[in-house]
């Protein structure tokens, strides 16, 4: 599988460059630790070290209608060896003409509005071991023509080869007791070189943005089987899904939504929405401060295998608006059919200057449901502090 989508990168970067006449280097590198408030489920430790790299080259054409971007990425862990992990996010060809652009190789596309989670959101695999809220993605090869309208977009996706999700093994933290480095299986006799095919329309209209999508392939979120000497398998089943994702501003108000219809193995409909609501110039007119509240739906209920079949996510965020780029957000999941499963998520960032930032997150887990996904985290409560440096 990596060296798939290694290869496909490695004759990316073995196109004619003397063509390209800019040229741009740069990259961050960063230090990461994480402190458990307990010992894990498997006795794992509660301090979690780690080194990451992502350089970016970048090329373009005199013209400036052609361009090339390369970002590998690595990080080395002190606990997991399969967080000790390498990827390609991004070996990206792209050509622009006057209303369209064509793009070749290995990128990462992002669909979704909302804040608690992406259902849109089904072009990239997860990183599953770099983050427990599903934001970091790993690099999908793919194909793509996108044309610009007057108010709108259309974008069209052929991907070609089908990207594993990452997940923590059971030396590591945030693991999932019985997974392990069990094999994948598919529903596909192609596995991984399945087809899969995207599109997604956008329209801007006056205070509104609209996304319809739609996706045909292998399904980036696997089902779990029962395999040998109680072992969990993932297992990665063929869907089709149609998705929504609505935003509008009106005032201090930013309204938005997310809903799809996906059919698969248990074809289902899932839904999240809410706003937020900004205080401009609070603290003598210098910070925003911001109100989020959205609910989340899957009418699977509690049969999901996902968290958010009927929840409420509720948060504050505080924009310092000062040099360093400071902001604070924390918020709160509370499952609204068993009151005891809660997540709590704390994420805050800045700067210390141009070359240097910032950022610590934290996570509590509560439940003591054994079916609910939340179930398996319960002891997993942790601060990450980590250090960047740009160069």
């Amino acid at each position: 599988m990596k060296s798939a989508v290694l290869g496909a990168a490695l004759a990316l970067t073995a196109l004619p460059l003397s063509a390209f006449e800019h040229f741009e280097a740069e990259g961050e590198i960063s230090f990461q630790q994480r402190q458990f408030a307990e010992t894990g489920l498997l006795g794992q430790s509660k301090s979690q070290t780690s080194v990451a790299i992502e350089p970016e080259l970048y090329w373009e054409t005199e013209e400036g209608n052609s361009s090339f971007v390369f970002s590998p990425f690595f990080r080395w862990d002190s606990m997991d060896d399969d967080r000790t992990h390498g990827d390609v996010r991004e070996a990206l060809w792209r050509h622009y003409d006057s209303n369209y652009e064509i793009r070749a190789g290995v990128g990462i596309v992002f669909w979704g509005v909302t804040e608690s989670q992406h259902l849109v959101d089904v072009i990239n695999q997860t990183d599953a071991v770099e983050a427990i809220d599903g934001e970091v993605k790993l690099g999908q090869p793919m194909v793509s023509v996108g044309w610009e309208f007057d108010d709108s977009l259309l974008d069209l996706y052929l991907l070609p080869y089908f990207r594993e999700r990452t997940f923590a093994s059971n030396d590591g933290r945030l693991a999932f007791p019985g997974l392990g480095d069990t094999e994948a299986q598919y529903e596909s006799r192609h596995e991984e070189w399945y087809p899969d095919l995207a599109g997604r329309y956008s329209l801007m209209w006056d205070q509104w943005d609209f996304g319809v999508s739609a996706f045909h392939g292998t399904n980036r979120d696997p089902y779990f089987v029962q395999g040998l000497s109680n072992s969990v398998q993932p297992y990665y089943a063929l869907m089709s899904q149609v998705g929504l994702d609505v935003q509008a501003i009106f005032g201090d108000w930013l309204w938005k939504a997310e809903a799809i219809r996906r059919f698969s193995l248990d074809n289902h409909t899932a839904f999240t929405g809410g706003f937020e609501y900004t205080y401009v110039g609070v603290n003598d007119g210098i910070t925003d401060l911001g109100f989020l509240v959205e609910y989340l739906y899957d009418n699977r209920g509690e049969k999901a295998p996902v968290a958010g079949q009927n929840d409420v996510f509720a948060g504050l965020r505080w924009v310092l608006n000062d040099l360093d780029g400071t902001e604070f957000l924390v918020g709160g999941t509370l499952d609204l059919d068993n009151s005891d499963s809660v997540t709590v998520r704390l994420e805050s960032s800045g700067r210390f200057s141009n070359d240097w930032s910032w950022t610590v997150t934290g996570w509590m887990f509560d439940s003591d449901t054994p079916s609910d996904p939340v179930y398996s985290l319960r002891k997993d409560d942790f601060l990450e502090a980590e250090i960047s440096w740009y160069f």
